[in-house]
């Protein structure tokens, strides 16, 4: 196996240490199919990510990524995260300020603004459809909810590139306090084919206007510090 190289990085903050840690591992096109698992698993990151060489014809490059548990076609952090990487390191250049990433969820366009440490990047995440909500989405989440005021949405089941359930909760206190059952989230998203459940609500603090968590059991992870697939998918079940 020929030597790669291997960053960490971390996402969402300004700071080392802060945000969501990603893997990245950039030169494994040749690897063994099992391989890309295994490291994942060793890393035992909430996601590891793999650049590759593109295969589809206006791709900046081809990315796979990996959580402890399996392969999932689109996440938040670990497609910025590995835009930078792959900036940093040379191995594309922004054509009209515009990046594509060719990976599970089809090509998704990545507008880039800046250099360096300064560097923004902002992903066109995939069409979000709500396949289930109302009175039907809170009696399959069972139990979960019980005790807690939900808010004006409620819950639902949507998918983006990846399929999540989410629910509002009216209060954002109850929500920073809130101590779930991860087995049974496990065994929701198991039973649906989803990652898990994220819940936010409405803040009436200055400098952000939600609070987010999202716990996404249906590969293996208790608490994703910062998920920006769920993130995504909440803003645009809320527009």
């Amino acid at each position: 196996m020929m030597a790669v190289r291997f960053l960490q990085l971390d996402v969402f903050c300004t700071r080392a240490g802060g945000g969501n840690p990603l893997a990245v591992v950039i030169g494994a096109d040749d690897w063994p199919e099992p391989a890309f698992q295994a490291f994942a698993r060793w890393t035992n990151l909430v996601e590891t990510t793999y650049l590759l060489r593109a295969s589809s014809p206006g791709a900046s490059y081809r990315l796979r990524i990996h959580t402890p548990e399996r392969e999932i076609p689109f996440a938040g952090h670990p497609t910025v995260g590995s835009a930078h990487a792959a900036l940093q390191c040379g191995l594309v250049q922004p054509v009209s300020g515009l990046l594509v990433q060719e990976c599970g969820a089809g090509l998704l366009p990545i507008r880039v603004d800046g250099s360096g440490r300064g560097r923004r990047i902002f992903v066109k995440a995939p069409p979000a459809t709500v396949l289930i909500d109302g009175i039907e989405a809170r009696s399959r989440v069972g139990t979960l909810l019980d005790g807690l005021s939900l808010g004006a949405l409620g819950v639902a089941f949507v998918e983006g590139g990846r399929r999540w359930w989410l629910a509002e909760l009216a209060e954002e206190s109850a929500l920073r306090q809130w101590r779930p059952d991860h087995r049974a989230i496990g065994e929701l998203a198991r039973a649906s084919d989803s990652l898990g459940l994220c819940v936010f609500a409405r803040s009436a603090q200055g400098g952000y206007q939600l609070v987010v968590r999202a716990f996404p059991a249906g590969v293996g992870i208790v608490e994703d510090p910062a998920s920006g697939a769920a993130n995504a998918l909440i803003a645009a079940y809320i527009a």
